[in-house]
């Protein structure tokens, strides 16, 4: 199950998969900058911008910020 909108926040440190990556499964940690799917969860994974720019969907978080 990958984690819902309400699991994360900016500031949060995830790791997503970008979409060139996808296939390969290639995932990409960072921080999250901002969220950009606004429905509460998605198959795939909930979309975010990292600090760095990047964009994927979330597949797993690695730790919260209190």
């Amino acid at each position: 199950m990958k984690p819902t909108r309400k699991e994360i926040s900016p500031g949060t440190q995830v790791a997503i998969v970008q979409k060139q990556d996808q296939r390969a499964g290639i995932l990409t940690e960072g921080t999250v900058a901002d969220i950009l799917t606004n429905s509460p969860a998605h198959p795939h994974g909930i979309k975010v911008r990292l600090e760095s720019g990047e964009v994927g969907r979330v597949q797993k978080i690695i730790s919260k910020i209190a």
